[in-house]
C-alpha cells in the first residue's frame, strides 16, 4: 500500500501548499469571482484553485510514473506508458483551456471545442471505449471503430461538462472527485491492476489537498481551469479503469441526471440548454436553505453508497436493474422539486 498512499500523500500536500500562493496570485492579477446574478457567495473569491489542482495532479501523476524501483508495480497493460502520456498531455490541454476560459468567458462553441481537442487527445492515445460487458449474457460488447470515436467523444464531452456545471457550491466538484476516484481505486485494487490503481489515487490527493481552501466559506474557487481538469481526468481514469459504465454512472448519477434534467427543462422553455441558471439540484437546495456542507454530503453520500453497491454487485443485469431504478427515482425526485418551485409566487423567498 505504500506506493498508493505515497502518490496520494505528495498530490495532497502540493495541492494543498500551493492552494494559497493560488489565491494570493488570482488576486494580483484580477481572476475574482464577485457575488450577483447567479453567484450567492459572500466576498470576492479568486478563481485560480485550477492552479493548485493542476499543480498537485501533475507532481503525483510524475511520482506514479517515474517511482522508485522498490516500489514500482509491474505494468498493468502493455499500453500503460502510451496513456499515461495521454492522460498528461490531455489534462494540461484542459487546464490551459480552462484557463483561457476564466479570462476570456468562452461561447459554448469554443469551449466545446477545448473539449472535443481532449477527446481526440484521448482517443489518440488509446484512451477509448472500445467494448463493454454485455449486461444480458456472458462475453462483452464490441463496437466498431465510428461508434467507438463517437461514443468515447460523447464520454469525455459529457463527463467535463457534467464536473463544469456541478461547481455551483462550495467544496461540492472536489468531495464528488474524491469519492469518485476512491472508488476507482478500490476496483482496479480488486482487479490486481496496481499501478493503474495509483492513478486515481494522484487525483483523490490533489482533490482532497484542495478541499481546506474550497469547503464553506470558500476560500478559493477552482473556475474553469479546475473544472475541465477534473472532468477530463474523471472521464479517462474511467476509461482506464475498463469502461465500467454502470459503476460511474451509479457513482456519478445524481450529477449527471441533474445535468440531463436541467438541459431538457431549459430545452423545453426555449432556452439553450447550456444557458447558466440556478436550476440545478445543489442550487436549488441552497437556495431553499440548505447548507453547502450539508449538500456535499448529500452528494458524496450517495456516490459512496451507489459505489459500494456496484463493487458489492457482480450480476451485471442486477446493477443494470439497479441503474434503472435509481434512474426512475432521479426522475420522480427533479420533478417533485420542479413542480413545489414552479408553484411558489413570484418573488416568494425559497
Amino acid at each position: 500500500m505504500m506506493p498508493l498512499w505515497g502518490v496520494f500523500t505528495v498530490g495532497f500536500l502540493f495541492t494543498w501548499l500551493a492552494s494559497p500562493m493560488a489565491v494570493a496570485l488570482g488576486r494580483r492579477l484580477g481572476w475574482i469571482d464577485r457575488p450577483g446574478g447567479r453567484r450567492k457567495h459572500r466576498g470576492n473569491i479568486p478563481r485560480s484553485g485550477g492552479i493548485a489542482l493542476f499543480s498537485g495532479l501533475m507532481v503525483a501523476l510524475l511520482l506514479s510514473h517515474y517511482m522508485p524501483a522498490a516500489w514500482r508495480f509491474p505494468l498493468a497493460d502493455v499500453n500503460q506508458p502510451v496513456w499515461w502520456h495521454g492522460i498528461w498531455l490531455g489534462a494540461l490541454v484542459a487546464f490551459g483551456a480552462g484557463l483561457l476560459d476564466d479570462q476570456m468567458e468562452f461561447k459554448a462553441l469554443p469551449q466545446f471545442g477545448a473539449q472535443l481537442l481532449c477527446a481526440i487527445i484521448a482517443i489518440t492515445f488509446t484512451l477509448f471505449i472500445e467494448r463493454i460487458n454485455n449486461p444480458f449474457g456472458p462475453g462483452q460488447i464490441v463496437f466498431p471503430v465510428v461508434v467507438v470515436w463517437l461514443l468515447t467523444i460523447f464520454w469525455v464531452l459529457g463527463m467535463m461538462n457534467t464536473v463544469n456545471f456541478l461547481d455551483g457550491v462550495d467544496g461540492l466538484v472536489a468531495g464528488v472527485a474524491v469519492v469518485f476516484s476512491v472508488v476507482l481505486v478500490i476496483h482496479l485494487w480488486r482487479r490486481g491492476l496496481y499501478s493503474l490503481a495509483l492513478w486515481p489515487m494522484a487525483l483523490a490527493g490533489a482533490a482532497a489537498g484542495f478541499l481546506p481552501y474550497n469547503w464553506h466559506p470558500a476560500r478559493l474557487f477552482m473556475g474553469s481551469s479546475g473544472t475541465y481538469l477534473l472532468g477530463y481526468l474523471m472521464a479517462v481514469l474511467g476509461i482506464v479503469a475498463g469502461a465500467k459504465v454502470a459503476t460511474i454512472l451509479l457513482v456519478m448519477g445524481l450529477p449527471i441526471a441533474d445535468v440531463a434534467w436541467q438541459i431538457g427543462r431549459r430545452w423545453r422553455a426555449g432556452q439553450s440548454p447550456l444557458q447558466g441558471d440556478r436550476g440545478h439540484l445543489h442550487h436549488r437546495l441552497y437556495d431553499r436553505g440548505w447548507s453547502a456542507g450539508k449538500i456535499v454530503l448529500l452528494y458524496v453520500g450517495w456516490g459512496a453508497v451507489t459505489g459500494a453497491l456496484a463493487l458489492y454487485l457482480s450480476s451485471r443485469l442486477l446493477k443494470l436493474f439497479l441503474l434503472l431504478l435509481l434512474a426512475l427515482f432521479l426522475v420522480w425526485l427533479f420533478r417533485r422539486i420542479s413542480q413545489s418551485d414552479d408553484a411558489k409566487p413570484p418573488g416568494h423567498d425559497l
